[in-house]
């Protein structure tokens, strides 16, 4: 005879272990502060080297940086593109570049199975922050 609580913890289990699997897939990027130098030849500037790991399928929301970006694919593969700009699918060794005007509005994992990794060196004002939320 089935056992109806049995079935409903059974059924529990394997929902959180399916909405844990999609949400670590899904997950948010890890950012990994590497450098942070003031240019003493730019007043209220400062230099910024970080990097960016996406989980599988990770997706940045719409942001700016108020900064100059210069981006270089590690590992994996990455969609980027700005606001009135094609979007391209950037593999290791490639580069790209925003400026302080630009809206990020691709920045995604272009798998859904494997990581990747990129380099984001930014020049930017003392004090600001690293990104800005654009809604």
């Amino acid at each position: 005879m089935l056992d109806i609580k049995k079935l409903i913890a059974v059924v529990c289990t394997m929902a959180g272990v399916i909405a844990t699997q999609h949400a670590t897939a899904a997950g948010d990027a890890a950012v990994t502060p590497l450098l942070e130098k003031s240019f003493n030849n730019l007043p209220g500037k400062e230099g910024l080297m970080i990097l960016v790991e996406y989980p599988p399928g990770a997706v940045d929301p719409v942001h700016r940086h108020d900064a100059h970006g210069f981006i270089y694919v590690l590992e994996g593969s990455v969609v980027m593109g700005v606001k009135g700009g094609k979007e391209q699918t950037l593999t290791p060794g490639q580069t790209f570049y925003e400026g302080p005007e630009d809206i990020h509005t691709v920045g995604r994992n272009a798998s859904a199975t494997m990581p990747a990794k990129f380099l984001v060196f930014l020049v930017k004002e003392k004090k600001k922050p690293v990104l800005i939320p654009v809604k």
